[in-house]
């Protein structure tokens, strides 16, 4: 007979067998039947479920992961140095797909405030600048500049008045902060000691970036801008400016036959940009 409206009773299936919590997977804690009303609920409280939480794999105090970035810094790093000394021209090409990548980034990462960024003239003359600054030397790269800021403002009067001026602006600041300053990397590379020059460079970056990441872990306490760049600290920075101010002095002095105080500007003058350009780039 089945159960009416009114039966309290509920209808059950004939097979159905109760799951029990041995089944379900679930570790019962010992409960102890004469301990007080409140003392079972807190011993059933104590019963461990099992975890469905994953581990979450976390960045290191710099917030980075320190093994992919030397990897990765290693392998850039090759590639440059091996352009340099089997064919120097190689190093602006190099030069010229990082300017695309770079400008292809920078694009996304502000695409989702609603500006449009206009790709097609910027790449063109991204790739004309580094050219222009491999053949034609300062003139060069300061003309194609020119000409690339007149033309990311002009194409971007086709998509219409409405953010203009907010697109257009962040455009001409693409256009400068990556193939405009690239551009002075190739002219460093085009004189006939263009590899020592570069191979300057790019040490004492590392030498930088190495030393406020050592100082900034072991006493970074004081943070720079916090709103901007939380584990970027005075300690790292002071780290920075003493190990490139160290390089310069000796690669100034023995590899370019220069001063010794020439070199500790070169030296801090390194730490100094590569700082700024991080907080700008945060």
């Amino acid at each position: 007979m089945r159960p009416t409206v009114n039966d309290p009773t509920p209808e059950t299936e004939p097979n159905s067998e109760p799951v029990s919590i041995e089944s379900a997977g679930i570790e019962q804690a010992p409960v102890d039947p004469s301990a007080p009303a409140q003392d079972l609920m807190s011993q059933v409280d104590r019963a461990e479920l099992p975890s469905t939480e994953q581990p979450v794999k976390t960045a290191g105090r710099a917030g980075r992961d320190l093994g992919a970035a030397l990897g990765i810094s290693l392998l850039l790093g090759v590639v440059i140095v091996g352009s340099l000394l089997l064919y120097r021209p190689a190093f602006a090409i190099i030069v010229g797909l990082a300017v695309i990548i770079s400008i292809w980034e920078m694009a996304r990462a502000v695409e989702g405030t609603g500006v449009q960024v206009s790709l097609a003239p910027m790449f063109l003359g991204g790739l004309s600048m580094v050219a222009m600054a491999w053949f034609r030397g300062v003139d060069g790269l300061a003309i194609a500049a020119l000409l690339t800021i007149f033309a990311v403002i002009i194409w971007r009067l086709a998509d219409g008045a409405s953010g203009y001026l907010t697109s257009a602006a962040t455009s001409v600041f693409i256009a400068v902060y990556i193939p405009f300053l690239a551009g002075f990397a190739v002219l460093l590379a085009v004189p006939d000691d263009g590899t020592k020059r570069i191979l300057a460079f790019m040490i004492a970056v590392v030498c930088s970036d190495t030393g406020g990441y050592a100082a900034g872990v072991m006493f970074g306490k004081h943070p720079m801008a916090p709103t901007i760049s939380p584990k970027k600290s005075w300690e790292g920075f002071a780290g920075s400016v003493v190990t490139a101010a160290v390089f310069g002095v000796l690669m100034l002095t023995l590899a370019f036959d220069g001063q010794w105080w020439q070199g500790l500007i070169f030296g801090v003058a390194m730490a100094v940009t590569a700082t700024l350009g991080d907080l700008g780039e945060s």
